[in-house]
């Protein structure tokens, strides 16, 4: 079948890209590889190779970004016990690492294989992120089942996110389209984050909230849709950074005036019931 052969070709393709992207260090070197499809179109992907001294300054980065995020391990879970514990059984940390390699090949240019490796991540680990996606250092995902972040998706350091969170994109539109999210932000459970919009830093998102707008740093949203609830209101202690599931629930918050309102009839109601039958 034609599409099976593309497949083939652009597998094929991307392999031969890799090995040039490593194996080429002593020059920089700009390159184009372009083959014709079964159909006739072409196919074109644009590589580029480093210099040996990049290359071993890459490396440097990459251990230093991995002892990075697994010291955010430690910092934002009070369960992890010990180093091997946090690398075999945190499955958050293994979507990541899988996402470091599918990216670093992505941004080589190569669109096959880092997509590939992304849905075995997702296989495993139930996390799906885009090759594309640019994440920072110290990044965590609690939990991690049901996550899910776009390709254009922008996050910052020190960034927490818990099960359920969508970082996704609206419509189907090119370009920049996914959610940029600044440093020390917090995404409480099932939390979704939409479009091209901008988290500014040390904001937090409540559980469950569906945020469509930009919102602006040190500040805490909650709802659907998301609507600010503190801003710059109070100094919240380090501490309690991450209990997400002490945010302000306006949901909870109108139940008890509610209530209120209630008790308040009813006691009305009892007390003209009482002067009628003095009557």
């Amino acid at each position: 079948m034609p599409c099976t052969c593309q497949f083939l070709l652009i597998f094929a393709a991307e392999i031969e890209l890799a090995f040039v992207s490593w194996s080429r260090y002593n020059k920089l070197e700009y390159g184009t590889y372009i083959f014709i499809l079964i159909d006739g179109s072409t196919k074109t992907y644009k590589y580029r190779v480093p210099i040996g001294s990049c290359r071993i300054q890459e490396v440097k980065f990459m251990f230093k970004r991995l002892k990075c995020d697994i010291n955010a391990v430690f910092d934002r879970d009070p369960a992890a016990d010990n180093l091997l514990e946090v690398i075999l059984a945190y499955s958050g940390l293994h979507a990541l690492l899988f996402h470091r390699f599918s990216h670093w090949l992505y941004s080589k240019g190569l669109r096959t294989i880092p997509r590939l490796i992304s849905q075995l991540s997702r296989f495993l680990t139930g996390i799906e992120i885009h090759p594309g996606a640019e994440i920072g250092c110290g990044f965590f995902i609690d939990h991690g089942m049901g996550v899910v972040i776009g390709e254009t998706t922008e996050i910052g350091d020190n960034v927490t996110l818990y099960q359920g969170v969508t970082l996704g994109g609206t419509g189907k539109e090119r370009g920049k389209r996914h959610p940029t999210i600044g440093n020390n932000v917090v995404i409480g459970a099932g939390a979704k984050v939409l479009g091209s919009i901008k988290i500014g830093d040390d904001a937090k998102i409540g559980a469950g909230s569906v945020v469509l707008k930009d919102v602006e740093e040190n500040s805490t949203v909650v709802g659907i849709p998301g609507r600010v609830v503190t801003r710059d209101g109070r100094r919240v202690h380090p501490e309690r950074d991450l209990e997400h599931a002490d945010l302000p629930d306006p949901i909870r918050d109108k139940l008890r005036e509610l209530e209120a309102d209630f008790s308040k009839l009813k006691k009305e109601i009892l007390t003209s019931d009482s002067f009628e039958d003095v009557g």
